[in-house]
């Protein structure tokens, strides 16, 4: 075993999530990070445990108009409306420059129907470097009604069963915290066959401006995330860690590593970085210092040796 010139252990930072051996549990979250090349001059992708890119429908989405982001205390509303150029210009446009690195590169999915889902899970599935899918399923089933796929645990199982079926790839289900009991829908997408799951989704908020007495967003509601949600998240993260054997990967307000190492404590196997590259566009390579950093201070050789390893309390 090697040693740093301080005699502490050299830790180990691999993890395996549902088959997708990454180098470490730091990966980037869908939308905050666009398709990479926004942040490379900030970051040495190579370093990275995975990039999970913006989301991808079948078809380009100019999103909803602006304005389309606000500060909030803690945090911050957006309501971009998954903008995106399309699963097939990404892969032709965007999915070369991602080639370079030694990376993987995880696509995030979404549709409105599940056919939707199927196809855009077909296309990438075809895709040189594309090495999983993370699926979101907190959009609305424009047959079921506009409920979202990740509210109900049948239809969150349905979707999942319908990508796992189009691919070869470990996928990932992206869970919504707007739900009663997000362990209900971690139980049913893992029974469905989701290889992981990550959570969680922003949480539906909104913010008025007083003086002209209208929403600051356009679109009225939008999804709140940063330091402001990270106590729900945390929670949530270690409800599902415990009812569900597949990886864990937790999100939510995680802005530097002692934030990273309260959900891998919890029982999340690998973090996702999302508000905090808005804030320091190096908050990820940030980050993944500072967790190695920690292993070494306290002489763990593995981060495996770590994860869930919160002791004391139970849950009310």
């Amino acid at each position: 075993m090697r040693t740093n010139p301080v005699g502490t252990v050299t830790p180990r930072l691999g993890v395996d999530i549902g088959g997708l051996i990454l180098k470490n549990p730091v990966m980037t979250a869908s939308g905050t990070f666009g398709y990479g090349e926004e942040y490379a001059a900030y970051n040495d992708l190579n370093r990275l445990g995975a990039i999970i890119v913006k989301g991808l429908s079948l078809e380009s989405r100019p999103g909803n108009p602006p304005p389309r982001i606000m500060e909030t205390a803690s945090g911050m509303l957006n309501a971009i409306g998954l903008e995106n150029v399309g699963v097939r210009d990404f892969i032709r446009e965007k999915l070369p420059f991602l080639r370079q690195f030694d990376l993987p590169v995880i696509a995030n999915i979404f549709g409105e129907t599940l056919d939707e889902y199927q196809k855009v899970a077909e296309i990438l599935n075809r895709a040189k470097g594309v090495h999983a899918l993370e699926v979101n399923i907190s959009c609305p089933n424009v047959k079921k009604g506009g409920i979202a796929f990740g509210a109900d645990p049948d239809m969150a199982a349905e979707v999942t069963r319908k990508v796992k079926g189009a691919v070869d790839l470990p996928v990932i289900v992206k869970l919504t915290p707007n739900v009663t009991d997000v362990a209900v829908i971690a139980e049913s997408v893992e029974a469905a066959g989701a290889n992981a799951v990550s959570l969680i989704n922003t949480i539906t908020g909104m913010s008025i401006d007083v003086e002209r007495r209208v929403p600051h967003l356009k679109n009225v509601t939008g999804g709140l995330s940063g330091p402001a949600i990270k106590p729900i998240a945390l929670r949530m993260v270690w409800q599902v860690a415990r009812r569900v054997k597949v990886p864990v990967i937790g999100i939510g307000g995680i802005m530097n590593a002692n934030d990273a190492l309260e959900f891998l404590i919890a029982g999340a196997r690998a973090i996702q970085i999302g508000t905090a590259s808005f804030v320091n566009p190096r908050a990820v390579s940030d980050i993944l210092d500072g967790l190695a950093a920690y292993l070494a201070r306290h002489d763990i050789s593995h981060i495996n040796n770590l994860i869930g390893t919160l002791t004391g309390g139970e849950e009310c």
